[in-house]
C-alpha cells in the first residue's frame, strides 16, 4: 500500500474535523451577531448557545474521542508496515460512519440514528486494533 493511500483516509477525517470547527464558529458568530448570546452569558463555559451551535459544538467535541485511536492505528501501522488493503477499507468504513455520524449530529440528530453509525465505527476501530495488535505480537522476533 502507498503512504497516500494509507494516509487518506486520515486526511479526509481531519477535514471532517476542521470543516465542523468551521461550521461552529459559524453558528456562534450568528448566535452573536443575533445577540441571541452574549459573551457574558458563556465566558465560564456556561451552556447559554442556542441548539445548533450547541449541536456543532458537541459535533466538533466527539471528533476527538473515537478518531483519536484512529489517529494513533494509522501512524503506528504506516510506521510498522503493517497497513494493507484490509486496513486501508477498514479505514474507509470508519470514516465514513464519522461522516455519517457527524451529518446526522449537525443536521436531525436523531440519536438512535447516529448511535447506529458510533457503533459500526467503534466496532470497526476495535476489529483493526484487533488486527494490529494479532500481527505486532505474532511478528518473528529479529
Amino acid at each position: 500500500m502507498s503512504v497516500q493511500m494509507i494516509l487518506l483516509p486520515l486526511f479526509v477525517q481531519i477535514i471532517l474535523t476542521f470543516s465542523i470547527c468551521f461550521l461552529l464558529a459559524f453558528r456562534r458568530q450568528r448566535a452573536f451577531a443575533s445577540r441571541a448570546t452574549r459573551w457574558q452569558d458563556i465566558a465560564l463555559r456556561e451552556p447559554n448557545w442556542p441548539k445548533d451551535a450547541t449541536q456543532a459544538s458537541n459535533s466538533f467535541a466527539n471528533q476527538f474521542e473515537l478518531p483519536v485511536l484512529f489517529y494513533v492505528l494509522t501512524i503506528l501501522a504506516l510506521v510498522t508496515k503493517q497497513a494493507d488493503l484490509i486496513f486501508v477499507i477498514m479505514a474507509w468504513i470508519f470514516v465514513l460512519t464519522r461522516v455519517l455520524q457527524a451529518s446526522e449530529h449537525l443536521t436531525t440528530n436523531y440519536v438512535p440514528r447516529r448511535g447506529i453509525y458510533f457503533g459500526i465505527g467503534m466496532i470497526v476501530l476495535f476489529i483493526m486494533w484487533v488486527i494490529y495488535i494479532v500481527r505486532i505480537l505474532t511478528l518473528p522476533w529479529p
